[in-house]
């Protein structure tokens, strides 16, 4: 199956824009820190494109489409400081494309974190104001093609099948990381928002057979749902390849007890996740997606969802930007206990 699953992976034909296989190193500090099992990291913030991220990945595939149609511009969406919108601007920079960002909201004072790198990319930003950010979406590109232009639009997060194959792929490269260490994880815990990340994880976990679970740690959406988005996305890229794969929404394991006061607002958890990563590990997690996700890991391994001994992933999906934009808010109001 390992070699059946990398040729149709290959026959896509994605775009070479990231810095592959990325490390998967141990967190001996956080796991005492911890106690009880082991937890090691799967560092896709090491990718490489305009600071790295998860969005390299479906990017690799999307923008290869986008090519092959001569998009004139590629196009997406995000909040303010949107990873994907950031990376998205790197590979349009990279294959020679325009790309024009909606994001939500109307312009800041001063350009920081992503927005700040957006503009250095030389992406076109437009502003939805308050209006959902698909709707703007949608309206900047008919317009564009009522001009004369013929943009490609990639979804919110690269969340559909195709670019959900990049997180099939990056499944079959743990798989190879793990049998080349001897290494199993017993759970895998990753920030979902968008859901195409978890989705791809899922696709490529059933047709390599990984026994274990894949813990989506919902950034902003309800749960249940959220599985059935999932199990559409998952199903969709299954297809795609030509896998005979079905997710079920109850296959799709998400918790959603850390959405705090919602998508971007910055909690205790997000807070003391940050600096444990940061003071323990050197690792840095972002107070919007990698620190909820990591603050969720934390809460769960409190509460006993994993086994003694059990060695559990931390899929680190980038988001290091978003740091610089949110200064002081990311800091833990108390020192952490030693």
């Amino acid at each position: 199956m390992i070699e059946t699953l990398r040729m149709q992976l290959e026959a896509l034909a994605p775009l070479d824009l990231g810095h592959w296989p990325t490390p998967l190193e141990p967190l001996p500090r956080v796991s005492r820190k911890l106690g009880r099992f082991d937890v090691w990291v799967k560092r896709d913030d090491q990718t490489g494109l305009a600071t790295g991220g998860n969005k390299a990945r479906k990017l690799a595939y999307l923008m290869a489409e986008a090519v092959r149609q001569g998009a004139d511009p590629v196009m997406t969406t995000g909040a303010q400081q949107s990873n994907h919108a950031r990376q998205t601007a790197a590979a349009a920079a990279r294959a020679g494309l325009p790309c024009v960002l909606v994001l939500g909201g109307e312009p800041p004072a001063a350009a920081q974190g992503n927005y700040l790198l957006d503009t250095i990319l030389g992406a076109e930003v437009r502003w939805a104001g308050e209006q959902p950010l698909m709707a703007a979406l949608t309206r900047e590109a008919t317009a564009l093609r009522e001009a004369g232009r013929a943009p490609y639009v990639i979804p919110y997060g690269g969340s559909n099948s195709l670019g959900v194959c990049g997180y099939v792929a990056a499944m079959l490269e743990l798989w190879e990381q793990m049998r080349a260490r001897d290494l199993h994880f017993g759970s895998i815990v990753v920030a979902s928002s968008s859901g195409g990340t978890q989705a791809g994880l899922l696709v490529g976990a059933r047709a390599l057979g990984y026994p274990g679970r894949i813990l989506g740690i919902s950034i902003a959406e309800p749960a249940k749902s959220f599985r059935q988005e999932i199990a559409q996305l998952a199903n969709g890229a299954a297809k795609l390849l030509a896998l005979d794969i079905a997710i079920a929404p109850a296959d799709v394991l998400v918790s959603d007890a850390y959405l705090g006061g919602g998508y971007g607002v910055v909690s205790d958890l997000e807070r003391e996740a940050i600096a444990l990563a940061g003071r323990t590990e050197g690792l840095l997690v972002d107070p919007v997606y990698t620190g909820r996700a990591l603050g969720g890991l934390i809460a769960q391994a409190r509460q006993g969802t994993f086994a003694p001994g059990e060695r559990v992933l931390f899929w680190h999906t980038g988001g290091t930007p978003a740091l610089f934009a949110y200064g002081d808010a990311a800091l833990p109001k108390e020192p952490l206990s030693p």
